[in-house]
Parts: structure tokens; sequence; C-alpha cells
């Protein structure tokens, strides 16, 4: 057993990464990642947000998420789950009262399931005009070639500006590629990427950069030039390419 919220915020201040970089990153709003930190989960509306939330969450700081959804899932889903099979438990010899008990669970299910529907309703109400979507709730995809595309590793890159402001520019697939974001990143600033190819970075000052690739920290070599990253690292290239 470990704590779930103190676990995701210490690797989230080791990172140096805050919360508009993950709100970014994960499409969840900043106050659900706090909630999740705090181990605030009555804030969600259902079991299903807190455990699509914080597989995203985990996943997004380079850690295992199913192991955040199996902790949670023991300490909090299975008690509930198992609540309604110990009130069922009536004596065998009265049948009339066992079946009007019967038919109160059976009442009581439905209005279960209509007090469910009606916390998800509100949840997309309240939540934002567009429907925030959470990473691992997404439909199973069927097997087939965009299977097989759905398995590539992915690269993600968040940049922050830790000491001062930088000239940054990043681009896809090559040195020459399509333009993410070319412009001054301020101090304390952070932009995120994520490709399923290369990405380029041209850093004005690398010393006061810090970069996370796929949640892992990547040391920048003080000179200015350009750098590689790949789902294996960061690589810097010669100067100016």
């Amino acid at each position: 057993m470990f704590e779930i919220g103190s676990s995701l915020r210490e690797a989230r201040i080791r990172q140096g990464i805050d919360f508009p970089a993950l709100e970014q990153g994960t499409k969840i709003r900043a106050k659900y990642l706090r909630a999740l930190e705090d181990e605030r989960f009555e804030l969600l509306p259902a079991h299903t947000y807190v455990k699509g939330f914080l597989r995203a969450y985990a996943d997004e700081l380079g850690l295992d998420g199913q192991l955040y959804v199996d902790e949670y899932n023991s300490r909090y889903v299975m008690a509930d789950e198992e609540a309604p099979l110990r009130a069922r438990r009536v004596p065998t010899q009265r049948r009339p009262r066992q079946q009007r008990h019967e038919s109160n669970v059976v009442l009581l299910a439905l209005v279960g399931i209509g007090l469910v529907t009606a916390l998800v309703i509100a949840a997309w109400k309240f939540g934002g005009p567009d429907p925030t979507p959470v990473r691992g709730l997404e439909p199973s995809t069927p097997q087939g070639p965009s299977r097989k595309a759905a398995s590539e590793p992915r690269t993600r890159v968040t940049v922050w500006a830790a000491d001062g402001d930088t000239g940054l520019e990043v681009r896809r697939s090559s040195a020459s590629g399509k333009v993410l974001y070319s412009g001054t990143l301020e101090k304390g600033q952070a932009q995120h990427f994520t490709s399923s190819g290369r990405i380029y970075l041209r850093v004005g000052k690398p010393e006061v950069v810090r970069v996370g690739v796929n949640g892992q920290r990547a040391r920048l070599t003080p000179q200015w030039g350009t750098y590689l990253v790949t789902p294996n690292g960061l690589t810097r290239l010669d100067a100016g390419t």
C-alpha cells in the first residue's frame, strides 16, 4: 500500500512541472489534479472519473497509471461493491418478506442507476462547454491496422524556463519540419509537446531550461544548439543545425 496523492505530488515536484503544463498535457482541469494529490476523491462525480484521471495523471508523470488505479480500487471501490451483497442476506424461511426485500433491492438499484446517470450529465455540464477527454476511458480499438498505429511509441516533451527567459523553437519530424512553437519562453513558463515521431528543439539559453522526456529529466549542454528528442531520450546535434 502507498499514498496515492503524496506519490503524485512528489513526482510532479521532482520533475519541476506545474499545474498549467499538466492541465495542457492531460486535458484535465487543474482543480481535479489538485483533488487527486489531496486524495479528495469526493470532488469527482464517480469512481470511473477518478480512475480515468488517476491513470492519465500518473502516465503524464512517467509513472505506472495502472498501479495507481489498482491501489484506488483496493482501497475505495471494492468495499463499496461488496456492501449490497451483504444487505441481501435474509432468512430463507420467510418467503413473503424475502420477495418484498428483493423488490426493494431492485427499486433501489434502479434509483441508483438514475442517480449515477444524473451525476455523469452534471459532470459534463460543470466541467466546461467542451467534453474533457480522459485517457484510459476511450472505447477499445478493434484489431486491425489502426491497432498497430496506436501501439507506436510517442514522444512527450516538457520544456520549463526555470531560471530565466530563453528563445525556443520546436519542430516536428525534422529540423525544418512543422513548427510547433516559436517564441520567447519567459521565466516560470512551461510548454508541453507530444508527437508520434521526432521532435527538434532549438534552445537559446540551455542553462536556464529544464526538459522532461516521457516523464524523465533530460540534461542539456550549456552551449546553444539543436536537440533531437525521441522516446529514448534527448541528443544534442551540431549547433545551428
